[in-house]
């Protein structure tokens, strides 16, 4: 149980919060209380995508990202930059970032990369031809320059390696579909806009270059963002890595600042544009982004590597079983805040004559009261419980002393919960409201998008199970159901009902860290034994924390300060998912990957769109 109403640190999810629960109030208030009817109308107000999914602003390595204006392009990259992670986590970047890639691989990039360059530099020249102004033919022209710089890296690389551009072969698919693409718009081929030869306008004109800049934004960022998380990874002892050279280039001052600067002039470029024709900027930009995705993952790999992790999945011999927190792993908001407004706001006035066919409950305002005693004195010996299971000392990793000291945690939740039970504060909730309330609930960007691509790969021998502290299992099966996910198996506490009316009273399932590593340990025994198990914990607080270790691979979400601080103490590692990858596949020497649980790592990720690029890819 976490009867905290706002526990994530992170800005965004509070917002998020802030709005769900506001929209809850303001239905719940419209709702004429005896009827009994669902409190929610068809469609609950949904939070502004600047509010509720912009992903955060820092890399997958903590470090801040660049500085986000109210520009275009900033306001492009920030509403696709997740989709970046996705090439960052192919097995061409993750094994050039680890220096494991075969030569042949990556001469067979430069080749491709040389010809979609040409191309680049081309669609400038062509761009440079359709501004109106001295100042924009100017920057386009150096940015020009630019492009023909990288040629002659890529040039210098010929003669260190002895690879020839022109003699490596045809040009595979992916890069066709990117430069027909991209010479396509700097000629003007665009819906609604006339050919090169017919533009009449300046206005005109400067629109096609605008559209040109639109699709050639996101590869200066994202080659950009790709240069600093690969430097971030290098090994500064290390001299003998063989790309250094390339991500040197692109982590380069120099071309972060052309990369800023084709976002500046994207900005000048589309000042007078219509609101119509800035969409068909943000539609080119987007299919650029993904064309750049399927450029890096057409490379060829000889080597195995980790990722994607179901790509060696064979369904004949492998079982993957993906295990899940609920509460702000999948949501924005606990789901103890909204089960608590459903009770206060739907309870009646202290002045209001209940029927005596009800069920008898206390009023809004007593409940109110009552509630927040509960979460007062919750958040206080939940500090104080964290506080006394903490050794005086680090010591080295030993899941035994931890088991016994999340004992004690598992005591206080018990005792916690009984608290809200005997309080009669989850008495009288209608069981329509909690659901229509779990069909609106916000859920973590890319969270659905993750469960609905498991479920729905037929080519996947999985199995996908929630354990989660909620009092009720059935907020939890609407959330999920609202997203066509009915397969999902949900391990929960359950609110007993009586004619669709709570009772109080809580069948208790999962109420503790003890209770998640029991059901993570007798869902597994539950298995046949015909098939090798791959699992999978992704998890974001202490309550996680057994089931997280016990995991081959524990994926943490968020940034729980409690949750490191105890693991932290009890010799716990916490790796950002990326550099542990690369420095794993540096390790695994091409050999396959050994996935082993209680290794004492876990692993972070800053969005449920890194779980997707690791564990599906694109």
């Amino acid at each position: 149980m976490r009867l905290l109403l706002f526990t994530s640190p992170n800005p965004i999810k509070t917002s998020s919060s802030l709005y769900f629960l506001n929209s809850l109030r303001s239905n719940l208030t419209k709702r004429t209380l005896p009827t009994r009817r669902s409190f929610i109308p068809a469609r609950m107000a949904i939070p502004p995508r600047s509010i509720a999914s912009a992903p955060s602003c820092t890399t997958t390595s903590g470090r801040s990202n660049i500085n986000i204006e109210e520009g275009l392009a900033s306001k492009f990259w920030i509403k696709f930059r997740r989709e970046s992670v996705f090439a960052m986590y192919t097995p061409f970047v993750i094994s050039l970032a680890s220096g494991t890639l075969k030569i042949d691989s990556f001469r067979h990039y430069i080749s491709q990369d040389s010809h979609f360059l040409k191309s680049f530099a081309h669609a400038f020249e062509l761009a440079e031809e359709c501004a109106d102004d001295d100042e924009a033919k100017l920057a386009i022209s150096e940015l020009r320059k630019g492009v023909l710089e990288e040629l002659k890296m890529h040039n210098s690389f010929v003669q260190e390696w002895g690879i020839d551009p022109g003699k490596e072969g045809t040009i595979n698919s992916a890069t066709v579909k990117y430069t027909d693409f991209l010479l396509a718009t700097a000629s003007g081929k665009v819906e609604g806009v006339k050919g090169l030869g017919k533009l009449a306008t300046p206005f005109e004109r400067t629109k096609v270059a605008a559209y040109t800049l639109g699709a050639m934004t996101p590869c200066m960022r994202l080659y950009s963002f790709l240069g600093k998380e690969l430097q971030a990874v290098l090994d500064p002892e290390e001299d003998g890595h063989p790309y250094k050279k390339w991500i040197d280039s692109y982590s380069s001052e120099s071309f972060q600042a052309s990369a800023l600067q084709t976002e500046d002039l994207l900005d000048k470029l589309s000042v007078s544009l219509t609101g119509e024709e800035l969409d068909i900027i943000e539609k080119l930009y987007h299919q650029a982004m993904k064309l750049e995705i399927e450029f890096f993952l057409a490379q060829p790999i000889a080597q195995t590597t980790l990722a994607p992790l179901t790509k060696g999945h064979n369904p004949e011999e492998d079982r993957l079983v993906i295990f899940s927190d609920f509460d702000l792993t999948c949501t924005v908001v606990d789901s103890s805040a909204i089960l608590a407004e459903i009770a206060i706001l739907t309870a009646p006035k202290s002045d209001v004559v209940q029927p005596e066919t009800q069920i008898a409950r206390m009023s809004s305002a007593d409940l109110r009261n009552t509630w927040g005693l509960l979460s007062g004195q919750y958040t206080e010996e939940y500090e104080q419980c964290i506080e006394s299971i903490m050794p005086s000392a680090k010591v080295e990793f030993n899941y035994e002393a931890l088991c016994k000291a999340l004992e004690q945690l598992s005591d206080f939740e018990r005792r916690a919960n009984s608290r809200v039970i005997d309080s009669g504060v989850l008495k009288g909730l209608n069981l329509e409201d909690v659901k229509r309330a779990g069909e609106r609930l916000i859920l973590q960007d890319g969270c659905i998008g993750f469960f609905q691509k498991i479920v729905k790969n037929e080519n996947l021998n999985t199995n996908v199970h929630v354990l989660s502290y909620c009092w009720c299992g059935d907020l939890i099966r609407s959330a999920f159901s609202s997203g066509g996910l009915d397969a999902l198996n949900i391990h929960a506490n359950e609110l007993i009902f009586e004619e669709s009316i709570s009772t109080g009273e809580i069948v208790k399932k999962v109420e503790s860290p003890m209770d998640k590593a029991q059901a993570f340990n007798d869902i597994l025994k539950n298995y046949s034994s015909d098939r090798k198990n791959l699992t999978v914990y992704i998890g974001d607080s202490v309550g996680d924390l057994l089931c997280l270790l016990q995991a081959d691979i524990g994926i943490v979400v968020g940034s729980s300060a409690s949750l490191r601080s105890v693991g932290s103490q009890y010799g716990v590692s916490f790796v950002p998912l990326f550099p542990g990858l690369v420095r794993k596949q540096k390790e695994s020497d091409g050999e396959s990957p050994n996935w082993k649980g209680l290794s004492g790592i876990l692993y972070t990720v800053s969005s449920w769109s890194e779980i997707h690029a690791f564990i599906l890819g694109w």
